[in-house]
């Protein structure tokens, strides 16, 4: 390896040119004078820039004095042509609020949108705690345009003061909110507010901007909102938070729940974000072209500290004609009350979950009227026991044709045992000599299942009815303190997976109910079935049942609103004594045994369309079995 030397004329060459940097740098160096120009300048730099930003973002407390020629020109670099409105008196945190006997708005200047919406008649969890429902509040709603100037600026409303204009006319209370680019030149969001409703008018429309926008293409109109919880009850309130919309010429539809839900739909006349019991809805006279729907559950696995239900999010275009914009919408924000969204004449009653199909005519032609009938004159309490009693006279019929079948099938029973043991050895012809034996007695074995299917619709309408009708909101009764939500007479230290953390007893009581009539019913059932194959799993089967049944019941209806564990308690306990009264005073087993007897010496009666067509069923497989026997 070579040795390195020490290189003396290096050490030199390094010497001179330092020295030759230093002489460069004392030369160059800017004199006192040079050094109080510069600094002045940087100052003023960051002043104006300060000014700017301030201006841009809206943190000014105070009226921006435009005079200086520098500072306005560094006004209208951050705003474009809207930093007119960077120096009107309304440019501070100010707001302005219009209210009525329903519902009180708090609208900003700064963006122009409502920031508190106050329902006066409710009160949130329980009644009498004295905080009313807000459906909006601390900032957990915001509505935005995003501008974009022919200037090349692209500015949100959300971040710009408006200039607040509060006037009457009559009883109506109309507040303008301009965002000025001039003095005729602005765009203005217009609420009326009337007198007693909690739907109020919203119209945007911009004058002379036509030169100050791009009106190349639409101006997109955001609005978002995180739903409150309101309700004792967060999962219930959750499952029934939903965004619902109309589109296309008056369907109806709703986004689904689950994390991160989107949908793009077109022709949309209004959007709606339901809180369970209360609402909030745009809606617009001429239909949206499009929108843009976002959905996402905000509640998790344990929700005990759960602050908000949904996020909703819908970004909807907003048109220009001739150069401006003039869109003519309503806000709702109050009660999702079936007759009160009705009476708009708007379709805005399909955001009730009443049902689909039969399920919500019945509801709203026969329950919806009724209920609210008997709730006028009496309390919510004892209304859902009437209205029960009601419903069981009315279907008192069927349940009488079920146990009169089910009473004939039993008087048979010994008949077709011997027709079972005859024909052991051939189930085919067993089962038509009993199908000929049901019809000489006059019986149909079908009898007994078409009751139980005709009460099925109003079952599941009642299902849906209870928990969406607002009127059981915060009514107690007896130890009940809110229909509307679980009845909670315990509360545990601990949870329950599927159950909770609290005992209601309104469940436990329904579900002793159908404990009883679930034991008569399929007691009666199995007595009057005949013994075929198989039956012996079935019949354990059904005892299964006897107590599963009662459990399935006694874990989902624990956190259901105590309304429907009222109803099916009541509704079950007057069957059981329907059923008593039944068996023991008008179904007479040896009248009835009688009179199947004299049915036999008669003519068969003519088979039904199903008879018929089953006999001729099992005649042709008889027939098929023959015949491969002689082969």
């Amino acid at each position: 390896m070579e040795e390195k030397k020490f290189d003396p004329n290096s050490i030199i060459g390094f010497i001179l040119i330092f020295g030759l940097l230093i002489w460069i740098m004392y030369n160059n160096k800017p004199s006192e004078k040079e050094i109080a120009a510069e600094k002045a300048k940087k100052e003023l730099v960051v002043k104006e820039t300060a000014e700017a930003k301030a201006v841009a973002a809206n943190a000014v407390t105070a009226p921006v004095a435009v005079s200086d020629t520098l500072q306005m020109a560094n006004l209208q670099k951050s705003l474009g042509s809207f930093a007119y409105s960077a120096a009107l008196p309304s440019a501070k945190e100010a707001f302005t609020t219009i209210e009525n006997k329903l519902v009180v708005l708090k609208i900003a200047n700064k963006g122009g949108y409502i920031v508190e919406a106050t329902l006066k008649n409710y009160d949130k969890f329980n009644k009498g705690s004295g905080e009313l429902v807000k459906l909006i509040k601390d900032n957990n709603a915001n509505l935005n345009i995003q501008l974009f100037t022919s200037d090349n600026h692209t500015l949100n409303t959300k971040d710009l003061y408006f200039e607040p204009t509060l006037t009457k006319n009559g009883a109506d209370q109309v507040l303008s909110m301009r965002l000025k680019s001039a003095d005729n030149q602005y765009l203005e969001y217009k609420y009326v507010l009337k007198a007693d409703d909690y739907m109020l008018d919203f119209d945007i429309k911009s004058q002379g901007l036509s030169t100050v926008l791009n009106t190349s293409k639409p101006l997109n109109l955001e609005w978002a909102l995180k739903g409150y919880t309101n309700e004792k009850s967060i999962t219930t309130e959750n499952r029934y938070s939903e965004m619902y919309y109309e589109h296309e010429d008056g369907k109806s539809d709703y986004m689904g729940s689950g994390k991160d839900k989107t949908e793009n739909v077109e022709g949309v006349s209004y959007i709606a974000y339901k809180q369970h019991f209360f609402s909030s809805i745009l809606l617009t006279s001429t239909p949206f072209a499009k929108a843009e729907l976002y959905s996402n559950n905000l509640v998790g696995g344990d929700n005990k500290d759960t602050t908000y239900t949904k996020q909703f999010k819908a970004i909807v275009p907003l048109a220009f004609k001739n150069g401006e914009i003039d869109q003519k919408m309503n806000w709702y924000y109050g009660p999702t009350d079936y007759k009160l969204l009705k009476s708009y004449d708007r379709n805005l009653e399909d955001i009730v979950a009443l049902g689909w199909g039969i399920f919500g005519w019945i509801n709203r032609h026969a329950f919806i009227p009724m209920f609210g009938f008997l709730s006028m004159f009496i309390s919510q309490g004892w209304a859902i026991v009437l209205f029960t009693i009601l419903i069981k006279l009315v279907m008192s019929p069927i349940t009488y044709k079920s146990f009169l079948s089910q009473a004939k099938m039993k008087v048979l029973r010994p008949e077709i045992a011997e027709l079972g043991e005859k024909f052991k050895k051939d189930p085919m012809k067993k089962q038509q000599e009993t199908m000929k034996l049901y019809n000489k007695a006059g019986v149909n074995p079908m009898a007994g299942c078409v009751p139980g299917l005709l009460q099925m619709p109003v079952f599941y309408a009642l299902f849906q009815f209870f928990p969406s009708a607002i009127s059981l909101r915060q009514k107690g009764f007896l130890w009940a303190d809110d229909l509307s939500s679980y009845d909670s007479v315990y509360q545990l230290p601990f949870s329950i997976p599927a159950y909770g953390n609290h005992i209601s007893l309104f469940p436990i009581l329904a579900s002793i109910a159908i404990f009883f009539y679930m034991k008569m019913t399929t007691g009666d059932q199995q007595m009057a079935a005949p013994q075929q194959e198989g039956m012996p799993d079935m019949a354990k089967m059904m005892k299964i049942m006897i107590y599963v049944s009662p459990l399935m019941m006694l874990l989902f209806f624990n956190n259901y609103a105590a309304g429907l564990s009222l109803y099916y308690f009541i509704s079950n306990s007057i069957t059981i004594g329907i059923m008593l009264v039944i068996k023991n005073y008008i179904i007479d087993s040896d009248k009835i045994h009688a009179q199947i007897q004299e049915n036999k010496l008669k003519e068969p009666k003519k088979q039904g369309k199903f008879q018929r067509k089953l006999q001729e069923v099992m005649e042709q497989q008889e027939a098929l079995k023959a015949e491969q026997k002689k082969k």
